[in-house]
This record gives C-alpha cells, structure tokens and sequence, in this order.
C-alpha cells in the first residue's frame, strides 16, 4: 500500500552532523522525499506535535528537546517520505523509541542514548502509523509544501499578511 510518514530529524542529529548518516540510512527505503524543510519549533508546534504525551512526567523535557533548549540548535529538518509500506519501512530503519533497546544496526541503535536525567536522545521521529502520519503531515506542511497530493484539499480565499522578499 502507498503512503506517507513523516520523519523529524532532531536538534541532537543536527548537531551532532548525522544529516547525511541519517538521510543515506533512509534511502535504504527506495522511498520517495515529497517534501524536506527546515524548522524552528515553535512551543505551539511542540505541543500539538507531543499532545498525546501532556499527562507525562517527561512531557516538559519533550517540549524542550525538539525545541533545541538541550543542544543550542533550535531547529528540526522535517521530511515526508512517500511510498510502498512508507511507514514500516522507516520505522524499522529508525529501530526503537529507547536508544538502549534499539539494534546497533538502525539509526537510533547507532547514535541515539539516554541522558542522565533520563531523556530519550533518539536524533529521528517517525509516525507510528496512518493516522499519526495524517495528523503530523498536516501539523508540519502545509499542502503546497508537498509535491505529491496526499490528502484531499480545497482552495480557499483569505486576506493574510505574509512576508515577502523586499
């Protein structure tokens, strides 16, 4: 089945310059990058993003890691991978949420680890499945931001400011 998640390279990825290991990883896939950006996580974007996670304990510490606080790099590269089996395929080259469980051979296996305060260093994010990726895509992107149509959408008309170059 054809389909799309979206994959989040973390502050500590970018700072520890695992762009290039991370993205060589991901082509293992034969997958197809529909849309990449960079981004400064705003709090909102992070709480939305982690909402599903807001009654626990490590929910603050979540906030401020993919906001950057912990590293000094206050930006995400942000991907949506589109393809067969997108989803599974990712999530097993990602290996598991806890660095310490994770196969040596995936990327969190590979350069993820644990703080001393406890916090999940896992440098990537991938959807989990269907709904999370919609839910994520369209918090992330917007649709003229992705070169594949993935989601229905409708054109609407708004009067919005918008900063253009001068």
């Amino acid at each position: 089945m054809v389909e799309q998640t979206l994959v989040i390279i973390k502050p500590d990825g970018l700072k520890k310059s695992l762009t290039g290991n991370i993205l060589t990883r991901l082509s293992e896939t034969k997958l197809e990058i529909i849309g990449a950006k960079i981004v400064r996580v705003s709090r909102e974007l992070a709480e939305k993003h982690y909402a599903h996670m807001r009654d626990k304990p490590f929910f603050e510490d979540l906030i401020k890691y993919i906001q950057g606080e912990f590293h000094g790099r206050r930006k995400v590269m942000a991907l949506v991978y589109w393809g067969e089996e997108a989803i599974r395929k990712v999530r097993e080259i990602c290996g598991a949420t806890n660095p310490e469980e994770a196969d040596p051979t995936t990327i969190r296996g590979a350069y993820g680890r644990i703080t001393t305060k406890g916090v999940y260093e896992n440098v990537i994010h991938a959807s989990r499945d269907n709904q999370e990726a919609e839910r994520e895509i369209k918090l992330w992107f917007s649709p003229e931001e992705l070169i594949v149509e993935v989601y229905p959408t409708k054109v609407v008309e708004e009067k919005v400011k918008k900063k253009v170059w001068a």
